[in-house]
């Protein structure tokens, strides 16, 4: 006896939940429903809760998490899309602050490239201003927890989530992009959003176009509205506004994000820059480039076929650019040669990072440029530049680091003193009689006080610091044999495993994890690694300091220029997949209210009737109207099923008829009168293959006018989509051919 799995589709039309076995879906948009804000979106499995996404903005405004801080402590796992900060950057900060501690599953890349984007991030931060959202320490904690998958690699839940089995696969855009399938029973959830169906230079499209009828599809419609030109005019467009901006002596600043579609640009433009033999300075300026290149470097395999194909022939990897300096501080950009420049520097949004700096230094020149390849997060500085038309005038807040000094460093001095005696009189007083060994004296040894305290100090020294430690003014007692140095039994706990440890006492503060910024030093010219004045300060950054705001009135007399390099599908491309992948059910997420609006009513006249797009906080059920039932096959059907050898495969054809429910089950019972049925066409077949699988049985053929011709008389074609027709007089070989035909491609 065996057991297998059918399904069978409800025609009602007006009825929305499942029948027997059919799984509880619910969807509820946390961020990033009509608006183009982050994407971050809880869905229910049968009690099971993933959280889609885990994005927020450059601006880092807490007032955005409310939504997700009510769900985080009861989500069971976060699936990660893509490593920019609009998917996971609220992620640290939901581990540290908000009680997410669900296992996070994502791509190598999204895990390594997301660690790239949110470092660079708090250093931008750290380094202008006292930024404490969040650490590296929760940057390292959160993706600490993850879990890392490869594309097609299917992954059962356990647990809780028994039953439920996600798989990641390619979508573009990003290095190690993913479409999520969610599968439970028989019935799969697709999350497929910013998707790119495009080859393109360091990544292959997506495959979403693969899927066919998936129970519910959540995609978004960011880019609904817009169309996009050909990919080769584009890119002539883009070479030429860049060499007429140096050629009349200007600079040109491309905000981009860290570790993101920067990948995309710079092999385009080191390419060119080796073709055209140009010796204008090219520069990538983020605080983690050396490690984004390593990594892109490590990551070949996650890439287009063209680059894997080029490393595995001649071992020549396409991320060795040799025209792009990779600098991590201003005075590693000013060290370059004089004259007109290429900088991608970091932040796409400008609210950040060296591009905000830049573009205040830049914008007031007419001859530079300042070419954004993204649209700008909405309320952000870049969004406004991109406005049409263009302002002529905008105001930004500049924020540095000052050290404190007289007064105010004496105040924080005295600030900082009177917290460390509060602390030192909380702490119990010991006794001070147990400091000496074998001696009766009564002079108290001299003591070290324990270590201050200092904002980013290493906590590996705190335990070593509450030791006491003998000094000079020790009176050695006139009975004991030698001086000793205090012992205090500090009891432990155990438990089955050891020791029972504080995991605080390993962990290292943010000025100290800060020494990750050294490793990020690029070869210098002559090969050696440099720390410069800037990092310097970074690394002393526990100095007493305060912020320094500067509000600064931009003339923006510079070329403004938007170009798509965002890596999205358009509108067009969009709507032709959707129709192809045809699902049960559509939910629309991440857009504007027009372009959503737009999208839903052109998937209800042309791709499904159950369209959905919820609004914030709006939970949606999209329970499939699918219906699962489990049937035993009984030992009297199974005796009269004839199995047919089909390449790897077994298959038959079964007739049978549903009897009463036992035990949960529905028993499938042999057929009175099994009705008569046609030959089925199973498998892919090309005519090229079966015309190898000819040759191995000694018939001659050969391709003429769209056909297979075999032998003298006899032609293979296709008809009617991928249906095998065999035409010719009835003979011998046209028998052999018809049964070679059948037993690899066909189940009578």
């Amino acid at each position: 006896m065996g057991e297998e799995t059918m399904k069978e589709e409800e025609e009602e039309e007006d009825k929305q939940g499942g029948g027997m076995g059919s799984s509880s879906v619910k969807l509820t948009p946390l961020s990033g429903a009509h608006s183009e804000s982050p994407l971050c979106y809880l869905l229910e499995v049968d009690g099971f809760r993933f959280l889609l996404d885990c994005g927020w903005t450059d601006t880092f405004d807490v007032d955005q998490l409310k939504p997700l801080a009510s769900v985080a402590s009861s989500i069971d796992a976060v699936l990660l899309s893509y490593p920019d900060t609009m998917h996971l950057g609220a992620l640290p900060y939901a581990v540290g602050n908000l009680g997410l501690t669900a296992t996070v599953y994502c791509t190598l890349p999204v895990h390594r490239m997301g660690q790239m984007y949110m470092y660079d991030h708090y250093l931008s931060r750290r380094a202008v201003s006292h930024f404490d959202l969040f650490n590296l320490d929760d940057v390292d904690t959160a993706f600490g927890n993850s879990v890392q998958l490869k594309y097609s690699q299917h992954h059962p839940l356990q647990g809780k989530g028994e039953g439920i089995t996600i798989t990641p696969y390619a979508a573009g855009r990003l290095l190690g992009g993913t479409v999520w399938k969610i599968t439970v029973d028989t019935e799969d959830i697709i999350y497929a959003v910013d998707f790119n169906h495009r080859k393109e230079r360091h990544l292959n499209g997506t495959v979403l176009q693969s899927f066919v009828r998936p129970a519910v599809l959540i995609t978004d419609s960011y880019n609904a509205l817009n169309n996009q030109s050909l990919q080769k005019q584009r890119d002539a467009e883009f070479l030429d506004i860049i060499l007429r901006t140096l050629g009349a002596g200007g600079n040109v600043l491309l905000p981009v994000e860290s570790a993101g579609r920067v990948l995309e640009l710079v092999l385009y433009l080191d390419k060119c820059w080796a073709n055209d033999k140009l010796s204008y300075p090219m520069a990538l300026l983020t605080n983690v480039s050396y490690s984004t290149l390593e990594f892109a470097k490590s990551l070949l395999e996650w890439m287009s076929d063209a680059i894997a194909k080029s490393f595995e022939h001649t071992r020549d990897n396409s991320f060795v650019l040799k025209y792009l300096r990779l600098c991590h501080t201003r005075k590693d950009l000013d060290d370059l040669p004089a004259g007109p420049k290429v900088v991608f520097a970091s932040m796409a949004s400008l609210e950040g990072g060296f591009a905000r700096e830049l573009f205040v230094e830049w914008a007031t020149d007419p001859n530079n440029l300042v070419l954004f390849t993204e649209r700008g997060q909405v309320g952000t500085l870049s969004r406004k530049l991109q406005a049409e038309p263009p302002p002529k005038v905008v105001k930004v807040t500049l924020s540095k680091k000052v050290p404190l000094t007289g007064e105010e460093l004496k105040a924080h001095e005295e600030e900082n003193r009177a917290k460390q005696e509060a602390l030192k009189a909380s702490e119990p007083a010991e006794d001070s009689g147990s400091q000496l060994s074998g001696g009766t004296g009564t002079a108290p040894a001299a003591v070290v006080e324990p270590a201050k305290s200092i904002e980013g100090g290493n906590k590996l020294t705190t335990g070593a610091s509450q030791r006491d430690v003998l000094i000079e003014g020790f009176i050695l007692p006139p009975n004991s044999v030698a001086p000793m140095f205090p012992f205090h039994d500090r009891s432990s706990d155990w438990d089955e495993y050891g020791e029972i440890i504080n995991p605080d006492d390993y962990m290292a503060k943010d000025e100290d994890m800060m020494d990750f910024t050294l490793s990020q030093q690029g070869p210098a010219g002559d090969g050696d690694e440099k720390v410069d004045g800037e990092v310097e300060d970074m690394l002393l950054s526990e100095k007493p300091s305060k912020v320094v705001l500067e509000d600064i009135t931009v003339q923006v007399r510079c070329s403004l220029q938007y170009m798509d390099y965002e890596g999205r599908s358009d509108g067009k491309s969009i709507k032709n997949i959707l129709a192809h992948v045809a699902p049960l059910k559509l939910v629309l997420i991440h857009g504007s209210a027009e372009a959503t609006e737009h999208l839903r009513q052109h998937c209800q006249k042309n791709v499904c009737q159950f369209v959905y797009a919820p609004r914030l906080s709006e939970t949606v059920d999209i329970t499939s109207d699918l219906s699962a039932y489990k049937v035993r096959l009984t030992e009297g059907l199974m005796s009269n099923v004839l199995f047919r050898k089909l390449g790897e495969y077994e298959l038959a054809w079964i007739d049978g008829e549903v009897g009463a429910e036992e035990e949960d089950m529905l028993p499938l019972l042999p057929a009175d009168t099994p009705p008569p049925h046609k030959a089925v066409y199973v498998g892919d077949l090309w005519l090229a293959d079966f015309k190898q699988l000819l040759a191995t049985k000694g018939i001659q053929a050969e391709f003429a006018g769209g056909l297979l011709r075999c032998g003298e008389n006899i032609a293979v074609r296709k008809s009617g989509g991928q249906q095998l027709v065999i035409e010719g007089p009835l003979s011998e070989d046209y028998y052999k051919i018809r049964e070679l035909l059948y037993s690899q491609f066909y189940m009578l």
